[in-house]
């Protein structure tokens, strides 16, 4: 680490410090496919109607961060850096969201409908525009249509107004880039009172595939995600409450050239290996994930202690210089249609959040790797073997300290120490100096 990367560390430490003196009570979480209920609802602006309310919720994410070195690679720490650049301000997020819900007689729910808009200095998206309807017979089901979050896992379904680290990790930016996607889901959750199930969730989604890192559907494949899990569940004697799910997903990218690469062992040896074949065209590329994460937190709300960890392997395909799901079809830069490549991976996040004394104040511990190519180490991922930097691991180290200075403010200064492994890929031959430290604040209603 350089002399100035230091200095710069402490002058912007010593900011954050002065701030971090105030105090004030904690935000509660949301998921990003959350909605209005009891909890929430005195957050909310609400607008109440004979057949429905209409709630107003937002907030933006204002931050500085500075790198370790000028141009530094820091996609999934919110973009990489310019060539001649170290540190920025940014928004990282602008949002602002509606919700409309319309009660039956009973004021059980009927129809729920959600929009969200994302806006930044580069320009405003949209983020959620989906649409719920609840089955009332036997209240056991509902169903979600449109642009909505993936029922894949936990870290992806944290929302970034309540989660702790600023970014989520390496692994869920990759295989899911933006969380959301166009499709429809199916949930199984049993909602009257003592109903034994009412703790158990299956969700069940048909997507598009490529999510919001493209305009639109670029082939006939579509992704199954099918989640099966667990609300949390308190152990009294323990003090703690668990929970959990498992989650896969089936789906891949249609082939448009009779070309295909995909790692097999020579020798003893593994490499990436041409296929050939006229067959190959419109064959279905795999992408198949198979993750189970589970969640503990104490009951206490002064000292209180949460860990939450997640693994998902399986097969993902991507192209010769990135594992990344792409959003539109690979072209070079000439619009020349490129081959896909399939890779084994594997991966993992352990993330531990400790709150000191009252909710004002969590410290934040991350741990989280991603292994795009598992059949390969180190030295062994060299060009020679038809390898590139898109089969390189990455570990990467983060510590925090987050605080609330009132119900509608907080901030966080966030250390990521991100660490490659060594190979014979050029440019991947040592360490990279890539580690950033980010200030974020957040304000919110």
């Amino acid at each position: 680490m350089n002399h100035s990367f230091l200095l710069a560390i402490s002058k912007y430490t010593f900011v954050v410090f002065i701030l971090l003196v105030v105090s004030s009570s904690s935000f509660a979480q949301r998921t990003i496919n959350d909605i209005m209920d009891s909890t929430t609802v005195n957050h909310l602006l609400i607008i109440s109607k004979k057949y429905g309310s209409l709630s107003f919720s937002g907030y933006m994410q204002p931050q500085f961060q500075v790198a370790q070195s000028n141009g530094t690679q820091a996609e999934y720490q919110g973009g990489n850096f310019g060539e001649y650049t170290n540190n920025r301000f940014r928004l990282r997020r602008g949002r602002l969201r509606a919700d409309y819900m319309i009660l039956n007689d009973d004021q059980s729910p009927s129809t729920y409908f959600v929009l969200q808009f994302d806006g930044t200095e580069q320009g405003v998206n949209i983020r959620d525009f989906w649409g719920r309807y609840y089955e009332n017979k036997w209240k056991l089901f509902y169903i979600t249509l449109g642009l909505s979050g993936r029922p894949f896992g936990n870290e992806l379904q944290l929302s970034s107004a309540g989660r702790e680290a600023p970014e989520r990790g390496r692994m869920s930016q990759i295989l899911m880039k933006t969380e959301r996607d166009l499709g429809i889901t199916f949930t199984f959750n049993p909602r009257w009172k003592d109903a034994k199930l009412k703790n158990f969730v299956f969700d069940l989604g048909v997507y598009n595939g490529q999510g919001l890192a493209g305009p639109a559907e670029f082939d006939n494949s579509k992704d199954v995600i099918a989640r099966f899990s667990h609300k949390p569940y308190k152990i009294k004697s323990m003090g703690i409450s668990v929970a959990g799910g498992i989650s896969t997903l089936q789906g891949g990218l249609n082939h448009r050239l009779p070309v295909s690469y995909k790692m097999d062992s020579k020798n003893g040896l593994w490499e990436m290996v041409k296929d050939s074949s006229a067959t190959t065209i419109n064959k279905v590329a795999p992408r198949r994930y198979y993750g189970a994460d589970i969640q503990f937190a104490t009951s206490t709300k002064s000292w209180k202690s949460e860990l939450r960890a997640e693994v998902i392997s399986g097969l993902q395909t991507g192209t010769s210089t990135t594992s990344t799901t792409p959003g539109t079809y690979p072209v070079d830069n000439k619009s020349i249609p490129l081959p896909y490549y399939t890779r084994n991976f594997n991966g993992a996040y352990f993330t531990y959040v400790q709150t000191l004394n009252s909710t004002d104040n969590q410290l934040i511990f991350k741990y989280d790797w991603y292994d795009p190519n598992s059949k390969v180490k180190g030295m062994d991922i060299s060009a020679a073997r038809g390898l590139s930097a898109a089969d390189v691991r990455f570990d990467t180290f983060g510590f925090g300290l987050l605080h609330h200075f009132n119900p509608h403010f907080k901030a966080v200064l966030y250390y990521d120490v991100i660490k490659n492994e060594t190979t014979q890929i050029q440019d991947y031959q040592d360490d990279r100096k890539d580690n950033v430290l980010t200030l974020r604040t957040q304000f919110y209603f």
